[in-house]
């Protein structure tokens, strides 16, 4: 992967439904060399365009995140165990205290109280859970670019800003549910094939997928693994931050270029940060100079991501491959 295919990556990744033109625009380049290297990497599964759901807002349920212990050799087939289940997002192998790391979406405490006594405990190998319950989202993986890009030319691309959101929804009509549905299968699905594909007027697909997008509800997501751009390290920031330091640490943390995620959670640590570096000298400067500026923070757990076996519920086969 050459320069060019990472700057084409990183405009995809600001918007995962731009046209070949309106990319090509935007880093100068043809459209026809554009089209030519993004199907390309598409049609090799380096990267994959889907959509994810903001999860509180459709009703379907609050994120948590899992730290697993697993008993000594199990680590594998527990991966593979979380990542089969259609509730788990991500799963990654850990350093640290923790051997896997875990996102999953439980649709109500109940259900989480049952997938964690009943479910999760049950999985030959898993010896120990911790739980952290998200309780505000600052950043998504799906908001997150790599970083190849002038500043104009992400401001080309990405779209206006949405409108002022309620912070709560009724959940999605059986309609918004089937459509949501086809762009988690394909972020880049046409409207004509929408239209097809649920037998609707081409001129209502484009207002209902429109709607999806601009109210939020749904997230368009270049899925590509990082370490394919160069960036090889892969970081999990546990922080514990002063309660009134919370909200503006991380607003700041989540508007770093280095940051793919970034929320505050139920638990230990109050704010859990995915940073992505080139190099563990690159993340030891993010840990010095940017986390280290903040009073707020007073404990920090480091850990970093060896391997990715489910990212955006996506199912990945190894740190290097699609």
């Amino acid at each position: 992967m050459d320069v060019l295919d990472r700057r084409l990556i990183a405009a995809l990744q600001v918007s995962p439904r731009a046209s070949w033109g309106d990319i090509g625009r935007a880093v100068g380049e043809h459209e026809r060399t554009v089209a030519r290297r993004l199907q390309r990497l598409i049609a090799d599964g380096v990267v994959r365009v889907t959509a994810i759901y903001d999860d509180l807002r459709t009703g379907h349920g609050r994120p948590v995140h899992l730290h697993v212990q697993v008993r000594p050799g199990t680590a594998a087939q527990v991966a593979k165990a979380l990542a089969d289940r259609p509730d788990t997002r991500s799963v990654y192998s850990l350093t640290g205290a923790a051997d896997l790391g875990c996102e999953l979406v439980s649709p109500s405490r109940e259900d989480l109280h049952r997938i964690l006594t009943a479910q999760i405990s049950d999985i030959d190998g898993v010896l120990k859970t911790q739980t952290q319950v998200v309780l505000h989202t600052f950043r998504t993986v799906a908001e997150w670019h790599a970083p190849f890009l002038t500043e104009q030319e992400v401001a080309e691309l990405r779209p206006p800003p949405p409108p002022e959101c309620l912070p709560d929804e009724d959940g999605l009509s059986p309609l918004e549910e089937e459509i949501a549905s086809l762009l988690a299968a394909d972020g880049r699905i046409a409207f004509t094939a929408v239209a097809e594909r649920l037998e609707l007027s081409v001129p209502t697909a484009r207002r209902r997928v429109t709607s999806l997008i601009e109210r939020r509800l749904l997230l368009p997501r270049a899925e590509v693994e990082p370490a394919l751009l160069g960036l090889e390290v892969e970081a999990m920031l546990w922080l514990k931050v002063r309660p009134h330091g919370l909200d503006s640490v991380g607003r700041r943390l989540a508007a770093h270029p280095d940051v793919r995620y970034c929320a505050a959670t139920t638990g230990t640590h109050s704010l859990i940060v995915q940073v992505v570096a080139a190099h563990e000298a690159a993340l030891y400067r993010f840990m010095t100079g940017v986390v280290g500026r903040y009073d707020e923070i007073t404990d920090v757990d480091l850990t970093l991501i060896t391997r990715a076996h489910k990212r955006g519920h996506l199912h990945k086969s190894g740190l290097l491959t699609p």
